[in-house]
């Protein structure tokens, strides 16, 4: 197949390229500077100029290839709700040009969106009152009921591996800076995590499944909740600071404690055995093992 994914240099898009290219695929991937674009060029991947809210290069994207993988994101959160409103225009225009096909249109969501101190499994939906302001899911939903064979990918908010520089490295950045590492009360909320080989992993396969997979929710998520404690223990040990409960989390995590706080478990069993999927890299503490993660 000829895909189109967004996101195509990023920490997971750049893993569904590889693993889509692995099996076969030609992939076009949206590339909004020169230095990303020459990046996909030199892996003879067929470069699409433009960018998120640039929706006429998204439409031709969509519209030249055979299924579209939806990664990008800009994660600037000063400006957040800004980029959520960006997210949904961009999935409105890619499945405008996808409605009345077989091509499978997957977006990218997360499990922390869906509830919180309850195990979640695909079926259950984000709550209609959510005061986070990102759609992604429900988007792709609106679209699948206007006839785009859409489905959501959702990811954990560990995706962990090699270039990680998402949550993970800002809880390693905070506690370099504050010379310890925290958690709140017995820090026994959990984070569920993944590889982002085996994230990439789960997009594929789902791209492959074509109509089945239309209207579906899939957890790209290997381990279903690990403890903040031990995420803060592993992240003492990785800089040789102390990790401990402390009073004053709150403070110290700043506009991050509302992640800190997060206890998200996730199952998924119904990715699993729909898709086949047998995540085989590793887990996340024993990838904080690794000193290249506090290089």
């Amino acid at each position: 197949m000829r895909v189109f994914v967004t996101g195509a240099t990023g920490f997971v898009g750049s893993a569904v390229v590889q693993e889509l290219l692995g099996a076969g695929h030609q992939v076009q991937g949206l590339a909004r500077s020169d230095a990303s674009a020459s990046s996909l060029a030199a892996l003879g991947i067929d470069v699409v100029r433009g960018s998120l809210d640039d929706l006429d290069s998204l439409k031709a994207g969509a519209s030249a290839a055979d299924g579209v993988i939806h990664c990008g994101f800009n994660h600037d959160f000063t400006r957040f709700a800004e980029n959520c409103v960006v997210d949904e225009h961009a999935i409105a225009a890619m499945a405008g040009v996808l409605a009345g096909s077989e091509k499978p249109l997957i977006v990218t969501s997360g499990t922390g969106l869906v509830a919180r101190g309850v195990m979640v499994d695909e079926d259950m939906l984000p709550p209609d009152t959510s005061p986070n302001p990102r759609r992604s899911e429900q988007a792709a939903m609106a679209a699948h009921a206007g006839g785009v064979n859409a489905s959501v990918v959702r990811l954990p908010p560990s995706v962990h591996g090699q270039g990680d520089h998402g949550f993970v490295p800002i809880l390693i950045g905070m506690a370099r800076e504050k010379g310890r590492a925290v958690y709140a009360g017995e820090g026994l909320n959990t984070w569920p995590a993944v590889h982002r080989l085996d994230a990439a992993k789960v997009y594929r396969l789902v791209l492959e499944s074509g109509s089945a997979a239309a209207g579906r929710r899939f957890h790209a998520v290997d381990e279903e909740g690990i403890a903040f404690r031990d995420i803060a223990t592993a992240i003492g040990k990785g800089l040789n600071l102390p990790a401990a409960s402390a009073e004053e989390a709150a403070e110290y995590f700043g506009w991050f404690a509302h992640f800190a706080a997060m206890d998200n478990r996730v199952s998924s069993r119904m990715t699993r055995e729909s898709l086949g999927w047998a995540p085989s890299q590793p887990g996340l503490l024993q990838d904080l093992s690794d000193p290249g993660y506090f290089a």
